[in-house]
């Protein structure tokens, strides 16, 4: 049973380079766009007042330098702090000893899980372009159908057989605990989590747009979730 109430706050990332140049990225690791810095500034001031205690991003450069910036202006002035659970010497020599120190940060655990989907054979290409080749309706299907994968790549069911699971088994925990917990990450990882919490259909699920930087709230209470503003 959950001790509290906790809050779950999820972001997708700034704009990247290559949402700028319009290429599909997917796992490629391209960093933010000078827009998409000031696009999690921005995510980050509306929860500055929202006390955080854990942060999870995926593995991807974009998400993660989402997480620092937003958290640039935060009212706890507490810093984020990167875990290396299981990656030896940088998990054994990166111990803190000041528990002053300790008070001070907050951790942050990276996971592929919640990566973007994987795109296969478009990763690199651009998008228009691809919609001249194999028709708008064709690259429509890859980027918003549930189940169809571009060539080589993953599907939304796909991603979501990964990042549900993950989301269940490393950050519910969490927030059972009554701690706030702040997910940067990707549209489609976070599509499918958000599909997971508001029970939506495939159907649904397909319509479902998350903006750059824009944070989305939820309070989970004796395991029932409700989103902010709702």
């Amino acid at each position: 049973m959950t001790k509290k109430a906790a809050k779950l706050i999820m972001m997708r990332h700034g704009e990247s380079e290559w949402n700028r140049q319009n290429l599909f990225t997917g796992w490629v690791d391209i960093p933010l766009s000078v827009k998409g810095v000031e696009e999690a500034i921005e995510g980050g001031k509306k929860i500055a007042h929202i006390p955080i205690d854990v942060i999870f991003t995926s593995s991807l450069i974009r998400a993660q330098m989402t997480a620092m910036l937003a958290m640039m202006n935060h009212s706890s002035r507490k810093i984020p702090c990167v875990q290396h659970p299981n990656e030896g010497k940088l998990e054994e020599w990166a111990k803190i000893y000041s528990e002053t120190a300790k008070e001070s940060v907050i951790p942050v655990y990276n996971a592929w899980e919640l990566n973007e989907r994987m795109y296969g054979r478009l990763q690199g290409m651009d998008k228009q372009e691809m919609r001249e080749k194999f028709g708008i309706e064709q690259v429509h299907i890859w980027r918003r159908s549930f189940g169809e994968a571009p060539p080589e790549g993953e599907s939304l069911a796909m991603t979501a057989a990964r990042s549900i699971p993950y989301f269940k088994e490393r950050i519910m925990p969490i927030l059972r605990e009554g701690k706030n917990v702040f997910v940067s990450a990707h549209g489609n990882s976070l599509r499918s989590i958000v599909m997971f919490l508001d029970n939506l259909t495939k159907d649904q699920v397909v319509h479902l747009e998350l903006a750059t930087g824009e944070p989305i709230l939820y309070t989970f209470t004796r395991d029932t979730w409700s989103k902010d503003g709702q």
